[in-house]
């Protein structure tokens, strides 16, 4: 029985980056000597086991076959006679196909160190487009990886473009293709994995609700990505809102969004944006401008939206960013306005709200 660490971890550790998770493969075992030496089974495809002390992933080596369409159509054999070269040779890419020996030496039959040093992306082996998943990890990795000036491989790119003309991107479930999207935006890569997606001629299939993306709305987005502070709440739905909002999708566009999949929250934020920033925009706006942004907001009860809405905004343009202060400064203005004093002073049904209102828009300074 041998143990190796491999794939992300040891790409990671040869590029200087921080570790997140350790993987390891199995090579000569069974699941009845992993079970014995207290290792805890959780795959159920296919055995992975929970390290017994550290809960570290150990898989046992094991081949793959191709058994029917999209990327669960799979049979996996493993046994203790499953090589580690052959449980390297069914990964994706050659810079995640490399092992980790306990004593520190690689084992990287496939040039992935090769590739890590040129910067490169290649895929292993044909078996690649068995798997169209694979399409989108290459676009996610080269978005995380974007600050190293990764490249595709010429070959793999081909690849890629014949597995989307081939329409085998439709074989995955959209739950799928938000969990690789939603993993792009916690890596800061939105704006370079759609430039992948859209160059390959697939943006319709994976995100229809971003209508456009070329290199000038590529541009725009990073512009406004880079003012993004960085461990702010409301950075994940910033990328998402802004993504929307320069590739030129409307309210009506976002509808699909649902459909594939993307959180109420996502949606939320981005019909917020497009519904208001008009709004906000305009010139010699009347208090009731200002106050039909803050109701559409739903300020009042819901501040944390306002809070929201103008963070996103200030990634714009320094404007929007000046205009979110005068917003702010209405809302606190009329934020001290009580509807039980209202009540108290006589007024009945719908004339409460009229005099909320009234109230309102005569605390608004303009």
């Amino acid at each position: 029985m041998k143990i190796y660490l491999v794939g992300g971890a040891v790409r990671d550790e040869l590029l200087g980056r921080p570790i997140k998770e350790r993987d390891y493969v199995v090579v000569g075992s069974t699941p009845e000597q992993m079970s014995e030496l207290g290792y805890q089974q959780v795959g159920s495809d296919f055995p992975v086991f929970l390290h017994p002390i550290t809960k570290d992933e150990h898989a046992l080596a094991r081949t793959e076959r191709k058994s029917g369409q999209g990327y669960t159509g799979f049979i996996c054999d493993f046994g203790p006679e499953i090589t580690l070269e052959e449980d390297l040779l069914r990964r994706d890419l050659t810079v995640n196909a490399i092992a980790k020996d306990d004593d520190g030496s690689l084992i990287d039959p496939y040039g992935g160190q090769k590739d890590l040093e040129s910067r490169i992306l290649r895929h292993v082996s044909k078996a690649f487009s068995e798997d169209p998943l694979r399409v989108l990890r290459v676009a996610r990795f080269a978005a995380r990886y974007q600050d190293y000036n990764f490249t595709i491989a010429t070959e793999t790119w081909q690849l890629m473009r014949t597995m989307v003309a081939h329409g085998e991107l439709q074989t995955l479930t959209r739950e799928r293709i938000w969990l690789e999207i939603e993993k792009t935006i916690q890596d800061n890569g939105l704006g370079h994995f759609l430039d992948t997606i859209s160059t390959l001629g697939a943006l319709k299939l994976v995100a229809p609700y971003i209508l456009a993306w070329d290199k000038t709305v590529y541009r725009k987005f990073q512009n406004a990505l880079s003012k993004l502070e960085g461990n702010n709440e409301f950075d994940v739905f910033a990328q998402f809102s802004l993504a929307v909002f320069y590739s030129g999708a409307t309210l009506s566009s976002l509808d699909e969004a649902k459909q594939f999949k993307v959180p109420n929250l996502y949606i939320e934020c981005s019909k917020e944006l497009l519904s208001n920033i008009t709004l906000l925009h305009k010139d010699n706006k009347a208090a009731e401008d200002w106050l039909n942004i803050l109701q559409n907001i739903d300020a009042w009860r819901r501040p944390h939206k306002l809070a929201r809405f103008c963070y996103i905004c200030s990634k714009v343009s320094d404007k929007l960013s000046v205009l979110c202060d005068k917003l702010n400064q209405n809302f606190l203005a009329t934020s001290n306005i009580d509807v039980q004093e209202i009540i108290a002073e006589g007024y009945q049904g719908q004339t409460i709200q009229e005099q909320l209102k009234l109230r309102r828009l005569k605390a608004i300074r303009v």
